[in-house]
């Protein structure tokens, strides 16, 4: 299964860099398409510091009701014989 992902994103990472090269030769930037588009490199990790902002807490609280769950009920599982 690791070894599934690890292909994926290695196979992922060539056809990005690949695409970005052809791009370049057409002078298309990053800039560029962005700003075609209506964002700035600015706008986008504001967006990604808002969206941390947003789902630490929330994570954070979850994880205080899923974590004590799980340990009662490992506690509570029959061991398993044979492995």
């Amino acid at each position: 299964m690791i070894y599934n992902a690890l292909s994926t994103l290695i196979k992922f990472i060539l056809v990005a860099v690949l695409i970005g090269a052809v791009l370049n030769e057409f002078d298309i930037s990053a800039n560029q398409v962005l700003a075609d588009v209506g964002f700035t490199p600015e706008h986008i990790i504001a967006m990604l510091r808002e969206g941390f902002d947003w789902a630490l807490p929330h994570f954070i609280l979850g994880a205080l009701v899923v974590i004590p769950i799980w340990i009662v009920l490992f506690l509570l599982k029959p061991p398993s014989i044979g492995k």
